[in-house]
């Protein structure tokens, strides 16, 4: 049986008058600055730690003011040092 024969692919090139994609932005704009990871284990710390101590210590003057609000404080900073650990780069 003959072989076929192989054609040849012409490399791709996209047009210039098209927008850059969010991938090639990200890989211009560079990694994050030194204190960006700094910040974002202490907000994820610092949630843990209030979460802690709203269980283990409920009696603290500043903490039994805010009664069930107290989750959504912990709750807060943690998730705020999520989205930070997503933004990282």
């Amino acid at each position: 049986m003959p072989k076929s024969k192989v054609r040849k692919k012409v490399a791709y090139t996209p047009p210039t008058n098209v927008m850059p994609s969010a991938a090639t932005q990200a890989k211009r704009r560079g990694p994050s600055p030194t204190w960006y990871p700094i910040t974002m284990l202490v907000l994820l710390l610092l949630g843990l730690a209030y979460m802690v101590v709203n269980y283990l210590a409920p009696n603290v003057p500043g903490i039994r003011e805010l009664g069930n609000w107290n989750f959504a404080v912990g709750f807060g900073l943690m998730v705020a040092g999520l989205i930070m650990a997503v933004r990282w780069r």
